[in-house]
């Protein structure tokens, strides 16, 4: 389908940091690798309360309309969807002012600060009949929804257990800058959203046909880096350095962890560290079954290490390059071997949030998934807080 035979898709980013950056571009190229897809996103307008980053908006983006409020884009007619890519704080007010407003919504993970945020998010779309997408990117990756394929095949046999790490260095430095990432305020929890949501999701999604939801756990957290400095003003990456400033308190948790235990009786483990020196983004997991097992690590994102169909003692593990039929690679790739990076997983994202809103009707990760993710964080921060095993 060509653009001029495609219906024009309206769409808004409200927060133009990197994240409302790589959705700017997802929707760009989203005709380049699904000609065929029955509506053609535009970038109309971008609402940012930084005015640093408007000349970038409109010189690099090609966006006419930059404004700093999102009140003004929401009333207009040209607007059918918005991606909400701001801090943790905007989320719930954006999109649900997006969501009553009749707009679809597709909002960044962790769909706000906490679990009362999350659940007024969804809430919100009900009532307005909208359709959602949640930025729950690694479970969109190839290799991932083979493994998922793998599993609810039940070729490993009854799962056993289901592991998930997500290990980083971006907050290893103590002069990392005091950013609202560490302001429970702003942000609500620190590595439990940023990186445990993720985890949390993967181990519903890439287990969740065999092993049912997550209904028990127990969790841990520490804060190591209980001080850092205050920065200067203006928007400040989380990645930034604000050494001989003012020193200020950490709020919120460093690593976190916890034993799961799965409908099915698996149990299951996640780990989460934004302080992890000689990590960069070690993003994982492992599915472990009576007869065989799959895992993953996002630094290698298309290969999928199998130990498949042999004996149950002295098993060989064997690692296979997606080939381009499987998970969608072939929207982007000839043939097995050929690397795909971050942004073409926001890509497909957007793809399935159009299918949605063509369809009438949820493709891929929703605010109904946010929630769940949701519960389970403030499931771990409950357990912490009362030292036993709690549901969510």
């Amino acid at each position: 389908m060509t653009e001029s035979s495609s219906r024009l898709l309206g769409v808004c980013i409200v927060g133009f940091g990197w994240m409302g950056q790589v959705h700017a571009r997802a929707y760009a190229r989203l005709l380049q690798h699904y000609p065929d897809a029955p509506l053609h996103p535009r970038l109309v307008a971008v609402a940012d309360p930084d005015v640093s980053r408007h000349e970038l908006a409109r010189g690099s983006y090609g966006v006419v309309d930059v404004v700093q409020d999102h009140h003004e884009l929401l009333g207009r007619d040209d607007i059918e969807v918005v991606s909400v890519c701001g801090p943790n704080f905007v989320h719930r007010d954006v999109a649900v002012a997006a969501a009553r407003a009749g707009k679809h919504v597709w909002v960044e993970k962790p769909a706000g600060r906490h679990l009362a945020d999350t659940l007024e998010i969804a809430a919100a779309a009900r009532e307005s009949g909208v359709q959602t997408a949640v930025g729950f990117n690694y479970r969109v990756t190839p290799a991932v929804e083979w493994a998922r394929e793998i599993v609810a095949s039940g070729r490993l046999g009854q799962v056993e257990s289901v592991s998930v790490r997500l290990l980083s260095d971006y907050a290893a430095h103590p002069d990392g800058a005091l950013s609202w990432r560490f302001d429970p305020e702003r942000a609500g929890t620190g590595v439990l959203g940023d990186l445990a949501s993720h985890g949390l999701d993967l181990a519903r999604y890439v287990g969740g046909q065999q092993t049912g939801e997550i209904v028990e756990l127990v969790a841990d957290q520490a804060t190591f880096i209980v001080q850092r400095p205050v920065p200067g003003p203006g928007a400040v990456s989380h990645f930034a350095r604000a050494a001989g400033g003012e020193l200020g308190p950490v709020g919120n948790e460093d690593q976190t962890s916890a034993l799961l235990r799965f409908e099915s009786g698996a149990h299951g483990q996640v780990e989460a560290s934004r302080v992890a020196v000689g990590e960069q983004c070690s993003y994982g997991f492992e599915v472990r079954g009576e007869k065989g097992a799959v895992r993953w690590d996002f630094r290698r994102m298309g290969e999928l290490s199998v130990c498949l169909d042999q004996d149950y003692q002295d098993a060989a593990w064997h690692v296979r390059h997606v080939p381009p039929q499987v998970g969608g690679l072939g929207a982007f790739q000839p043939g097995a071997g050929v690397a795909m990076g971050f942004d073409d997983l926001v890509v497909i994202e957007a793809e399935r949030l159009v299918r949605s809103i063509a369809a009438g009707k949820p493709v891929g990760a929703t605010i109904e998934d946010a929630v769940w993710s949701a519960r389970l964080v403030d499931a771990m921060v409950r357990s912490v807080g009362e030292r036993r095993w709690v549901a969510p």
